[in-house]
């Protein structure tokens, strides 16, 4: 049976998957539907319960699309997530609370119930671990927050920082200082802080000490005052790296430490991640709290999601 839904104008179908049809085509490939559009009407065909699901998805992404909030890629793929999940109930409760507004005015939200505790953890607590694979919005979400703290006052400066793992032994034949060398490993971040502040605005705020990025050789033998500091690609240190870092924390600071442990690139010779050993050491640690994010919570391609499962399937049967 084909799932009819019906719009009251061409606009208000415009309004909600814009002029092309890379929203829809999510919704297809997700789902396993076709979807036409017939002048205000949507035709879904496909499997019952695939279009049934791909109903309610649409109709929850309507309801936001009639409170004037613009509909991406992000928030279709929430949608599908929650509908397989059976919360889609709640979808909507996302869009009360904003993060901030990017560099363009758009508002940054939260997208499933993994990120809703990861913020509210943030929040909490002295020290937060964000443990899952690529794609569940770990960085972006925690330089978010990060400028959230730093623009209503409450730290004075935000302190990004990665190991530098990948460049190896040959660190040394790169050109530039140390900074310059590591920089092309922490993009990922200058692209977050370019996206939430602007390029010269961050660019402005790193002249003048407010935004340091640099890499976790820095970190040693300081104290981290009145600062948000961020340890992105946390399974990438050593014991010794993690117990370091995690001992810069200061009075009124925050620290927020991400990874994936099933992406360690240590150095050969480097058996243990700092990250899984201090899952196990501070998991009852007053003031620290770890957030866990799985496949199911990723906010990339669909796609990505099904690669993600696939390896995990993989790595279990072994």
């Amino acid at each position: 049976m084909t799932q009819i839904i019906n719009f009251q104008s061409n606009k208000q179908l415009q309004d909600l998957f814009g002029t092309s049809d890379q929203l829809i085509k999510l919704i297809e490939e997700s789902l396993d539907v076709k979807i036409s559009v017939i002048g205000n009407q949507i035709e879904i065909n496909g499997a019952e319960n695939a279009e049934k699901a791909s109903k309610q998805v649409i109709d929850v992404l309507s309801g936001l699309s009639r409170k004037n909030i613009t509909i991406g890629p992000f928030d279709v793929i929430s949608a599908i997530n929650m509908q397989e999940r059976g919360t889609l109930e709640y979808f909507s409760d996302f869009y009360n609370e904003v993060i901030i507004n990017d560099a363009k005015n758009r508002p940054v939200r939260i997208k499933n119930f993994t990120q809703r505790k990861y913020i509210q953890s943030i929040k909490k607590n002295d020290i937060t671990f964000g443990i899952g694979p690529a794609g569940t919005g770990k960085t972006y979400l925690a330089v978010a927050m990060a400028v959230s703290l730093f623009k209503k006052g409450e730290v004075d400066r935000i302190i990004i920082s990665r190991p530098a793992v990948e460049a190896g032994e040959s660190l040394g034949f790169l050109p530039g200082d140390l900074k310059e060398k590591v920089d092309p490993y922490l993009r990922p971040i200058y692209d977050a802080m370019d996206s939430l502040l602007g390029g010269d605005t961050a660019n402005r705020f790193m002249e003048r000490g407010l935004i340091e990025v640099a890499p976790l050789a820095y970190m040693r033998g300081r104290t981290l005052d009145n600062a948000f500091v961020i340890l992105d690609e946390g399974q990438n240190t050593t014991p010794n790296q993690m117990k370091m870092f995690l001992t810069r924390l200061g009075f009124n600071s925050k620290m927020l430490i991400n990874g994936d442990i099933s992406q360690i690139d240590l150095p050969r010779g480097e058996k243990a991640s700092g990250l899984s050993q201090a899952q196990r050491i501070l998991k009852d640690v007053p003031g620290v709290e770890f957030v866990n994010f799985g496949s199911q919570d990723v906010v990339r391609h669909p796609v990505v999601g099904k690669i993600v499962e696939a390896y995990e399937r993989s790595e279990n049967h072994d």
